[in-house]
């Protein structure tokens, strides 16, 4: 049996996989099965933050591995706290706590279910609970029930109503929208600073600043998914401290990034008393209101160490601003015509593409038809929408490692 018919006939379906068999990794490179090494600048959508196969995380991994893998929530965890103290310390760097999950789509429902936790605390005028959640469109916040409701995305969403109620999507970067957008139910505000998913749309600092004053003068809490923008990626520790620096969330969800390649995903609630008794936010979900079997377990949160302290000992964060510095200089001076802009921040950049110039088959869209291409010349790189590439390499990537993808970029996107 070949393993595309191992897929067909045990696998579900769910996604449209591209016909590379991956092997081995060492660093950005990857190689499949016949052998054939790519340039990775797609590294699981954001995920091999240190590229593949890291001395440090492998070490990390194998020592604890040789120790301790899994012990119960029910016990202490040395690694989970130290873990939790590094978030808190060194890359929210504001006072708050973390639960620990397997995946973003879990660490924001984490957030939506402390949103109705405080909009139980803080209730309408009239005693009912609040517990709507704004969001935008062409958001992308994971595909569990919680987590797909609360993306602005038809299509994700597409057969699986009833939804969970509570959702309202507002379109993006638009400060006009936010003027009516509060109703008596609504509890919290949830947004990517930069929408991944969604196409590589970076939100502006007015229209965060106007959503930050919006929550203060309604007594809502805002929330930020940093699951593909988190812990450097965008030049940052946080993504939206590369747009707002000044401001102060209630509460962040991560994933991706953080493990390097290992599940894991938390979220953080701010300390920030939310009432005349001093009662912290972080608070609201005490013991027995929220859990997760494998979540912060004493392996993937050592694995999760080792990969922020190489983040944070090397300013990987800087190296995603001089590299994002360098592609888009890069680019520019290509002057292709396909080309339309390039967007986002640090290493999450999306180059939109002209789909009157690429001719795409019925069921491809022009994303895809260049994605497939860059493929077959050693590049990988994952789409953003019908129309835009994303370039997602490792935040240790090398100039010339950033060289050699380009220069494979200009190949192929030369002839449209």
């Amino acid at each position: 049996m070949t393993l595309s018919e191992a897929y067909q006939q045990h696998v579900l379906p769910t996604y449209g996989r591209f016909p590379l068999v991956a092997v081995r990794g060492e660093g950005c490179r990857l190689w499949d099965e016949a052998g054939r090494c790519y340039l990775d600048f797609c590294t699981g959508i954001a995920v091999c933050s240190l590229g593949h196969c890291h001395p440090r995380l492998v070490e990390a991994i194998r020592e604890q591995a040789g120790t301790l893998i899994h012990v119960s929530n029910l016990y202490q965890i040395p690694q989970q706290a130290a873990l939790a103290r590094e978030i808190n310390e060194h890359h929210v760097q504001l006072p708050g706590k973390v639960f620990f999950s397997n995946s973003g789509a879990e660490a924001n429902d984490g957030l939506i279910k402390a949103a109705r936790r405080f909009g139980h605390r803080h209730p309408q005028a009239d005693g009912t609970a609040r517990y709507e959640v704004i969001t935008f469109r062409q958001s992308f916040h994971g595909r569990t029930l919680g987590a797909m409701a609360a993306t602005g995305q038809a299509k994700i969403q597409e057969g699986f109503d009833p939804l969970l109620p509570g959702f309202r999507y507002l379109p993006f970067n638009d400060v006009s929208a936010l003027a009516a957008a509060v109703r008596p139910e609504t509890a919290a505000v949830l947004l990517e600073p930069i929408q991944g998913e969604g196409g590589v749309n970076v939100a502006t600092p007015e229209f965060l600043h106007a959503i930050a004053a919006l929550c203060q003068a309604h007594d809502l809490l805002l929330f930020f998914d940093e699951v593909q923008t988190g812990f450097g990626r965008c030049g940052e520790t946080m993504a939206w401290r590369s747009i707002a620096p000044a401001i102060e969330p209630d509460g962040i969800s991560w994933a991706k990034g953080m493990g390097g390649g290992v599940p894991i995903g938390a979220f953080w609630l701010s300390d920030r008393a939310i009432d005349g008794t001093g009662c912290p936010l972080s608070s609201l979900l005490g013991a027995g209101s929220h859990g997760s079997t494998y979540g912060g377990n004493p392996l993937v949160c050592a694995a999760s160490l080792a990969v922020l302290h190489e983040i944070r000992s090397h300013d990987l964060a800087a190296n995603a601003r001089h590299q994002e510095a360098r592609i888009r200089d890069i680019i520019s001076s290509w002057q292709l015509p396909v080309i339309t802009e390039v967007r986002g921040r640090g290493l999450l950049l999306g180059v939109a593409l002209d789909p009157a110039r690429i001719a795409a088959p019925e069921g491809k869209t022009p994303a895809l038809v260049i994605v497939t291409r860059l493929m077959e010349a050693g590049l990988l790189v994952p789409p953003a929408g019908p129309d835009t590439l994303r370039l997602l390499p490792p935040l240790n990537v090398t100039d010339r490692e950033v060289d050699e993808a380009l220069a494979l970029l200009h190949g192929v996107l030369a002839t449209y």
